[in-house]
């Protein structure tokens, strides 16, 4: 039996990752229960991507040839490794898994390249920390399918062309602006994943169900998804930990009052706010009056990361109307106020900037 997961494979997102790239065959779970779907019709959701992610590769298996160079764009939970995995299983290829931070040198993506049989997947999570030197390995890998190594230092230095397998690389990010445009351009598809409805969770939530033998009635899967902001892994987590709740103060069975009663003892409200998201509002709208309010005073305020306030937390806040970004800082909405239950202070910032003429 595989070991469990250290804390040093886990990879940005969260999910099961390894230091370097290892091989394994398409379609094989990557955790226990096996939440991930594994082909494309069991995927739920991004229904314009999963068109167009048909169309190449069943193009690429008609030809007899790997598919295109993939990349997947967007926030973290919305499925971007598992669709990894679905590439390799729909080309019946294996997939290889590593990520940005791991390829620290050439070689070790050199190293890598060499090790792929025709027709792999490579996938590369947060493929936007590549390092420069490790981009340049890749450029020519991608088009050409041949790497450049450089043997001996010195006047004695000299280039050595090795070809490559032809493989799938499928890349991973969740800062697209942070990935140069030369390493963009050479990917075939480039696609962002949305996020999803409630009615796409609700319906993930009733598969994940099914494998977990969870008790769900609509209404349950129907609160659980409504406070999963968008995002399958949130609603996946929110199952479990509301299944754990109906099987020790609750009948077993997950129905709407047992889903609420759960959330609730877990610290997710109405809106799908946890406890973090709740102390950077009331950060904005108390200590600060409503703002406006820095960064990074916020984010000492809440004992966040700069970094993780604005990628991970602010994102949710502003769609739901609850904080703006403005000039001079973050500054809480009327519906802040609502949602806290807090009366706001006279002199409030308004529900809309300034204008230069104001």
């Amino acid at each position: 039996m595989d070991p469990e997961p250290t804390p040093e494979d886990l990879d940005a997102e969260g999910e099961v990752g390894w230091p370097a790239a290892s091989r394994r065959p398409a379609g094989e779970a990557v955790d226990d229960v096996g939440l991930r779907p594994r082909r494309l019709e069991e995927f739920v959701g991004q229904a314009e991507l999963k068109e167009h992610l048909a169309i190449v590769l069943e193009a690429a298996r008609r030809r007899g040839q790997a598919a295109d160079h993939l990349l997947f764009a967007g926030p973290p939970g919305l499925g971007k490794t598992t669709l990894s995995g679905i590439v390799a299983a729909e080309m019946d290829a294996a997939l290889h898994v590593t990520s940005g931070p791991a390829l620290e040198r050439a070689g070790d993506l050199a190293a890598i390249l060499t090790q792929l049989e025709e027709g792999d997947v490579l996938f590369v999570d947060e493929i936007h920390r590549l390092s420069r030197a490790v981009e340049e390995v890749l450029y020519p890998a991608m088009e050409d399918f041949q790497i450049d190594i450089v043997l001996g230092k010195g006047p004695a230095a000299r280039s050595l062309r090795l070809d490559v397998p032809r493989f799938t690389l499928v890349g991973a990010t969740t800062r697209t602006g942070l990935i140069t445009g030369p390493l963009r351009d050479r990917f075939g598809l480039v696609a962002r994943l949305d996020y999803y409805t409630a009615d796409d969770l609700r319906a993930i939530v009733v598969r994940a169900a099914g494998i977990l033998d969870v008790e769900l009635d609509d209404q349950g899967a129907a609160e659980i998804a409504r406070r999963a902001r968008g995002t399958p892994r949130i609603a996946n987590r929110l199952l479990r930990r509301v299944r754990d709740f109906a099987e020790v103060r609750g009948s077993g069975v997950v129905d709407h009052g047992t889903a609420r009663e759960g959330l609730r003892v877990f610290g997710v409200d109405e809106l799908g706010l946890d406890k973090v998201d709740r102390a950077i509002l009331d950060a904005v709208c108390r200590r600060f009056a409503g703002g406006p309010v820095g960064l990074s005073t916020l984010a000492i305020s809440v004992g966040e990361p700069a970094e993780t306030v604005e990628d991970v937390y602010e994102p949710f806040l502003i769609q739901l109307g609850l904080l703006m970004r403005t000039p001079r800082g973050r500054v809480a909405t009327p519906a802040a106020w609502q949602h806290l239950g807090v009366e706001p202070p006279v002199d409030a910032p308004r529900d809309e900037p300034p204008s230069l003429f104001s």
